[in-house]
């Protein structure tokens, strides 16, 4: 069954890398405890030795083996040597393209490559260059979405695709409870990939209030409006609050440039401020009109009702799916 677990990991849960710095060391190494693959952000620039600290933070925290997510959008060499050479179990990679080369450095490390693709054409490359696994997001993902695709009617293409190459298909998007687990399992995938559902944990980084807002609203509307000059072309999905109404329909040439500081923040021991319209996501540290920021959710936040700690979140998981397919497939 799908939650026997997929790459070494007790079950088939990843916990998403949540950006920039919403996958704590705290969070990470919970979710590892539990028997799921917890996953480290990499600053989205280069910080080789900020990054060995964080990792080496995570390990005492836990003995478990996990992961870390860079994006291939913004600069990633040293980063990424860094990782190879404390030989972190898994490199999750997003928003660009997986090279051979990369793939088999990082094996010959011993790190498992997992990429996150938005379509056919993304995963046909990543199985080509002999990646470990595959995560599959669907337009229904909360924070930066790469593909126009549903989950699950992209999902069973890509399984399709992969066939019998012993490549796990990791399902990603709008999945929260034991439900969304199940289904993503009898679609093919052998785990599934949660980002809105860790990020309302108590051991995430998240700022109380984005957490708050989690629970309070059950909406989300897929835009552009944020952080179109830092990261151009990449839309998101996020909460419906009352400050993205007011500005969801910002004309296509205006960006965050020139808008007024609403806030500030330390992010991955960084000092910034935050400007309106920006796609910084508040942590514990930020200041400022936290309503006011990108706020990323996936379509399941309706589903999310309280903060809980993430080892709980795992086991809530894996008993429902357990206590699901028992219910459901029982008399087959």
């Amino acid at each position: 069954m799908g939650w026997k677990g997929i790459l070494g990991f007790d079950y088939g849960i990843v916990q998403a890398p949540l950006g920039p710095d919403i996958s704590s060391p705290e969070l990470v190494a919970a979710v590892a405890n539990a028997g799921g693959l917890g996953l480290l952000r990499a600053p989205d620039w280069e910080a080789p030795d900020y990054l060995r600290e964080l990792i080496r933070k995570t390990r005492t925290l836990t003995d478990k083996p996990f992961g870390i997510g860079v994006v291939l959008a913004f600069p990633h060499e040293e980063n990424l040597k860094a990782i190879l050479e404390e030989k972190v179990a898994v490199l999750q990679v997003y928003w660009g393209e997986v090279s051979e080369d990369l793939v088999l450095g990082a094996h010959r490390a011993g790190v498992k490559v997992v990429p996150q693709v938005g379509s056919v054409e993304e995963a046909k490359k990543a199985v080509d260059v002999g990646v470990d696994a595959i995560i599959v997001q669907g337009r229904e993902a909360g924070g930066h979405v790469i593909g126009q695709d549903a989950l699950f009617p992209l999902l069973p293409r890509v399984v399709d695709l992969v066939g019998d190459k012993n490549i796990p298909v990791i399902a990603a998007g709008g999945i929260v409870d034991a439900r969304g687990y199940v289904a993503a399992l009898a679609l093919g995938a052998q785990g599934v990939c949660l980002g809105t559902r860790f990020v309302a944990s108590e051991e995430s980084n998240a700022h109380p209030i984005y957490k708050k807002k989690l629970i309070e609203f059950d909406r989300t509307e897929y835009t552009d409006i944020f952080g179109r000059a830092r990261w151009p072309n990449a839309p998101q999905r996020v909460l419906e609050t009352p400050f993205f109404h007011e500005w969801k329909s910002l004309p296509a040439h205006e960006n965050e440039v020139n808008q007024p500081v609403i806030g500030r923040s330390t992010i991955h021991g960084k000092e910034r401020e935050i400007r309106r319209l920006a796609g910084t996501v508040p942590n514990l540290s930020t200041t400022g009109d936290i309503e006011s920021m990108a706020l990323y959710a996936g379509q399941g936040v309706g589903l999310i009702k309280e903060i809980l700690p993430a080892g709980e979140v795992v086991k809530r998981l894996v008993e429902g799916a357990q206590a699901l397919i028992k219910l459901k497939f029982s008399g087959i």
